[in-house]
C-alpha cells in the first residue's frame, strides 16, 4: 500500500514557476514508476511526466517538454514536477500517481490505468 500525498499547487501568472511535490509513504519505490497527471472539470485525465524510480528514465507529454522536469529524491520518497513558463493551459488539478512492478516505455507510463494509487490532487491556476 502507498500513500501519496501533493503539495505546492497554486495561483501564478503566465509565464511564472511552481513545484509540486509528492510525498510518498512505501517501504520501498525501487520497483515503482511514479507520475502526474492534470485534470480539468469536464476532461478527461491527462498524462503530463512520469518517472522510472529505478534508472530515473523520465517521459512528458509534448505539451510540456521543455518547460517541465520531474525528479526524485531518493532519500525522502518524494518526487517532484518543477513547472517553468506556465501557460493557462497548465490550469488544472494536478495528480501524483504510483504504479508497481510496472516495464517502462512512454505508452505505457502515459496510459492512467497503469497506475495502483492516486494522491488526492493539488491545484494549479495559471492566469493570463
Amino acid at each position: 500500500q502507498v500513500q501519496l500525498v501533493e503539495s505546492g499547487g497554486g495561483l501564478v501568472q503566465a509565464g511564472g514557476s511552481l513545484r509540486l511535490s509528492c510525498a510518498a509513504s512505501a517501504r520501498t519505490l525501487s520497483t515503482y514508476a511514479m507520475g502526474w497527471f492534470r485534470q480539468v472539470p469536464g476532461k478527461e485525465r491527462e498524462f503530463v511526466a512520469a518517472i522510472k524510480w529505478s534508472g530515473g528514465n523520465t517521459y512528458y507529454a509534448d505539451s510540456v517538454k521543455g518547460r517541465f522536469t520531474i525528479s526524485r529524491d531518493n532519500v525522502g520518497y518524494t518526487v517532484y514536477l518543477q513547472m517553468n513558463s506556465l501557460k493557462p493551459e497548465d490550469t488544472g488539478v494536478y495528480y501524483c500517481a504510483a504504479a508497481a512492478g510496472v516495464g517502462v516505455g512512454y505508452f505505457i507510463l502515459s496510459d492512467s490505468r497503469t497506475y495502483n494509487y492516486w494522491g488526492q490532487g493539488t491545484q494549479v491556476t495559471v492566469s493570463s
